[in-house]
């Protein structure tokens, strides 16, 4: 299953810009995900953690089972730290999930990481695979091929409104050299102040939290996302 060749190349995937509602009023979950949405957002992250994978307790996929049901048209784009992710795929499917990211440092079922990926294919979904900050790129490089999308962290999963770590970008440079046409993410620390970099690396779709859901005037946000990575 797995493909570590280049692929050919057909030229770097169109912006896709993904508010986390991890930093939206959470008491608030649906109207924040219409807010961003009519702002012109193309996908809604969504963090689960478990209190386990990463020292922090956030939502599961009831959560999403009620978004989807008031957001039915929205993509939901469900990043996975949990230690057990094949443990939920089924559950995240039944709640509407439209792609799952999977840590490569979380516990891999019989078969390992393309078990999961076929895992979350078969049941027709799209896949992605992360890496935490301290986690060399070559890790995951042998399954790129098989994956929707690579999730490069630029901060330590499991809190928001940290520092964005610019020495990721040699990850996402090294992965876009390989796979020209891969959707490359990457979350935390992502705003119009640092964008730039992200952009000039290869990033294509952004994971952006207080930036967006923090602002005025989200849609202006949004939209200088979209045009720094279309600009390159």
């Amino acid at each position: 299953m797995t493909n570590s060749k280049k692929r050919k190349s057909m030229g770097r995937p169109r912006a896709i810009i993904a508010p986390s509602v991890l930093a939206c009023d959470l008491s608030n979950l649906t109207g924040e995900c219409k807010r961003v949405i009519d702002a012109k957002c193309d996908w809604l992250h969504l963090d689960v953690m478990d209190g386990h994978f990463v020292p922090n307790l956030t939502f599961g996929h009831p959560v999403v089972t009620h978004l989807r049901k008031n957001c039915p048209d929205a993509f939901l784009d469900c990043h996975l730290m949990v230690s057990k992710p094949a443990q939920w795929v089924p559950e995240f499917k039944k709640a509407g999930a439209d792609n799952i990211t999977f840590h490569i440092e979380s516990e891999m079922p019989e078969g390992g990481a393309p078990a999961l990926i076929k895992m979350i294919k078969d049941l027709g979904m799209k896949c992605g695979v992360s890496l935490k900050p301290k986690t060399p790129v070559e890790d995951i490089l042998d399954i790129c091929g098989d994956v929707d999308m690579v999730l490069i962290m630029t901060v330590e999963p499991g809190f928001g409104g940290q520092k964005f770590m610019p020495d990721m970008m040699a990850k996402v440079s090294k992965i876009r050299e390989l796979y020209s046409d891969l959707n490359i993410q990457v979350d935390g620390g992502l705003g119009p102040s640092t964008i730039e970099t992200a952009a000039a690396a290869g990033s294509n779709v952004i994971v952006a939290g207080s930036s967006v859901y923090g602002s005025d005037d989200p849609a202006l946000v949004i939209q200088q996302l979209r045009d720094a990575i279309d600009k390159e």
